[in-house]
């Protein structure tokens, strides 16, 4: 009976304590709470076979403090990207340079936060090109990004952070068989994105993102194009998560310096 009765004992503390851990196990959330526009301009200007210059600078609004779906009454950032463009060859180019973002603050009313940070970085990206398949243009970017990012609320240290890029996407032409003037063209793109650093202990994804739009090319020096957006990423907690939906209008430029006989036509069409 003793024997019995320690195993009783045994298996009721196992089975409390087993039920007590379940019960501390959070459950995973998830809550859409942005949108947006973004309004971008990419420029690209080939100075030799192999050098170039890329730049990219958006303006970035969200929706108004009430209303989540209002995509805009609130400004979000003011992002420049600068480049080194290096072309290996046809299938693979890379680029490196600094960035810098304007984080404006969540509440522009409130002496919590303060109306803008700066936050530098150092970037560099590896591009493959994908051998063409029937109409349809693929690539594989590999982007990483080394930051130095505050908080808008007053007080705030800077924080070191990497951030690991990877997209996958294409170029589908619509009206014509390849990309060219007054071709009409479907972009669809998925990205993920990592990031690691001191601060980063249970949300090491920070966002995955799917990316499709149309275009339109007017010549070999301007492009347009319109998107929407769909992010999805992991809040500091772990098990929390946020997602938004952005509307997206850019601009492309491609411009070559060298001279005419050594010119290469070649449309913009971002990354």
């Amino acid at each position: 009976m003793k024997t019995k009765y320690k195993l009783f004992i045994i298996l009721f503390l196992g089975m409390h304590n087993l039920l007590y851990a379940q019960s501390d196990v959070k459950r995973s959330t998830t809550s859409m709470e942005e949108t947006g526009m973004w309004y971008g301009a990419y420029l690209k200007i080939r100075f030799s076979e192999k050098l170039g210059y890329y730049g990219e600078h958006h303006w970035r609004t969200r929706n108004d403090i009430d209303n989540v779906w209002s995509f805009s009454g609130r400004p979000r950032q003011m992002y420049n990207r600068f480049g080194l463009n290096i072309m290996f060859n046809d299938y693979f180019e890379a680029v490196i340079g600094p960035t810098l973002v304007m984080n404006f603050s969540p509440d522009m009313d409130s002496d919590a936060y303060d109306k803008v940070t700066y936050e530098p970085r150092i970037w560099h990206q590896w591009l493959f090109k994908m051998p063409k398949m029937g109409r349809v243009k693929m690539y594989h970017q590999f982007r990483f990004e080394h930051r130095w990012k505050r908080k808008n609320d007053v007080g705030e240290d800077h924080d070191y952070t990497n951030r690991y890029r990877y997209k996958i996407f294409g170029y589908i032409p619509i009206n014509s068989k390849e990309i060219k003037e007054k071709s009409w063209y479907f972009s669809p793109s998925a990205e993920i994105f990592m990031h690691s650093g001191e601060s980063i202990v249970n949300n090491p994804m920070e966002d995955f993102r799917t990316y499709n739009g149309f275009g339109y090319v007017m010549n070999n020096t301007l492009t347009f194009f319109v998107g929407h957006m769909f992010t999805y990423g992991q809040k500091s907690s772990g098990y929390e998560y946020k997602t938004s939906h952005i509307l997206r209008f850019n601009v492309y430029i491609g411009l070559d310096t060298r001279k005419i006989e050594d010119k290469l036509p070649k449309i913009n069409l971002g990354y």
